[in-house]
């Protein structure tokens, strides 16, 4: 199960060099997961209102490859590792058609209006698989 993302890289996404600034990965990153949630179904500001139960990353490696500049087309691709009780791992590379640049591998887990871990909603366990 793979999911895609494109973007765009602007002006405000660069350093000095003209390079993508390395903590906007993680932006890049984060709203291809919001769109793979939503992609499964998942209406998270209803799961939050309905059950107090929102996504935080607990854990991210990434590894910087290569250098995307202004005005790049790039592809998120968020990839599904493994799923347990109350957590997604996933693989997310962003890539410039055939040069994967960034590599990252998160961990998400769902948690309870209290901040402690919670389940993962039946139906989301069931569109992973489990």
């Amino acid at each position: 199960m793979m999911h895609r993302f494109a973007l765009r890289v602007y002006y405000e996404d660069t350093d000095l060099a003209g390079i993508v600034y390395y903590a906007n990965y993680l932006k890049f990153i984060e709203r291809a997961r919001s769109e793979w949630v939503r992609g499964l179904g998942v209406d998270q500001v209803r799961l939050k209102a309905e059950s107090g139960i929102v996504f935080a990353v607990r854990r991210v490696e990434a590894d910087y490859l290569s250098p995307a500049r202004f005005d790049d087309v790039l592809e998120v691709r968020t990839t599904l590792q493994a799923a347990g009780g109350a957590r997604i791992d996933l693989l997310q590379e962003v890539w410039r058609d055939e040069a994967r640049l960034f590599s990252a591998v998160v961990r998400l887990v769902a948690l309870a209006a209290d901040g402690r871990p919670a389940r993962l909603p039946a139906a989301l366990r069931a569109s992973l698989g489990g």
